[in-house]
């Protein structure tokens, strides 16, 4: 009897754990089937590199949704771009959170003319004409670009979704902004050795986090599926889920007849 009543403490523990905010159901159903440019629609073939203002234009005369990456600047401003330092695309080691606004204004997108986009200008050009999935990169404990990212949203009109690996950025989310629509993003985060706790990364990977969180979507790397919790999230919990990053015709084929959302690039030419 013990067993059976331990294990029983366990399962719901477990279903404690991963489970979602249920509240926000109706409104997420509008972005089911939607398609997210990843980092833009861009193509370096056509000289449009990620994250730039070429890109998001790009994803707009076609109608797709815009996926962007946040980063915070010395100065508090909110810029759009990917990578924790800034050697891949601009050729300089530093990271965006060491430099301010006007020194990353200096930099140039993969040799191109294309400049480090403002999330404000980003927003201006948008114009809630498509659905933004907005990434939070959250280098350390700091959650200072959560409360700036939610100042430049209560200004905005337009559909937006915000998502983080970072879980401790999605509570933030869940306790200060409950109104806008939140997602857990996940890989298989203990396969590499990364400066994040594992005990941390095991959570996240499984999806245990979220009842920290309480996503109202999961973002899950494609290639990383299936795993069980993930499963049960979909099929018996009805969470949506997104999977990236899709580029090629067969995993943009397998995103788009088995999951929700999908966030995809498209190289030089469509599918």
């Amino acid at each position: 009897m013990f067993k059976l009543i331990l294990l029983a403490v366990l399962i719901l523990l477990y279903l404690f754990a991963i489970s979602p905010r249920f509240t926000r159901r109706r409104e997420m159903r509008r972005y089911r089937h939607t398609m997210f440019a990843h980092r833009g629609y861009h193509c370096m073939e056509k000289g449009i590199p990620e994250n730039s203002m070429a890109a998001f234009r790009a994803a707009l005369s076609r109608g797709y949704g815009i996926e962007i990456d946040l980063h915070l600047t010395r100065d508090g401003r909110l810029v759009v771009f990917h990578d924790d330092t800034l050697e891949r695309i601009c050729g300089r080691p530093d990271t965006v959170e060491n430099l301010t606004y006007d020194e990353l204004k200096a930099c140039r997108l993969c040799g191109t003319t294309e400049t480090i986009p403002a999330f404000d200008e980003v927003l201006s050009l948008v114009k809630g004409r498509v659905p933004l999935l907005i990434e939070l990169k959250i280098p350390d404990s700091s959650i200072h670009i959560c409360r700036e990212t939610l100042r430049q949203l209560n200004h905005y009109q337009g559909p937006c979704l915000i998502q983080s690996f970072n879980t401790m950025g999605i509570r933030w989310f869940r306790l200060n902004a409950p109104h806008i629509l939140r997602g857990q993003l996940s890989s298989n985060l203990t396969r590499d050795p990364l400066k994040e706790a594992w005990l941390f990364r095991f959570m996240v990977k499984h999806l245990l986090s979220n009842f920290l969180g309480r996503p109202d979507f999961i973002s899950y790397n494609l290639n990383d599926l299936p795993i069980v919790n993930v499963w049960i999230l979909k099929h018996i919990f009805h969470v949506p889920v997104a999977v990236w990053t899709l580029n090629t015709p067969d995993m943009l084929k397998k995103g788009s007849q088995y999951f929700d959302m999908q966030i995809f690039e498209k190289r030089h030419e469509n599918y």
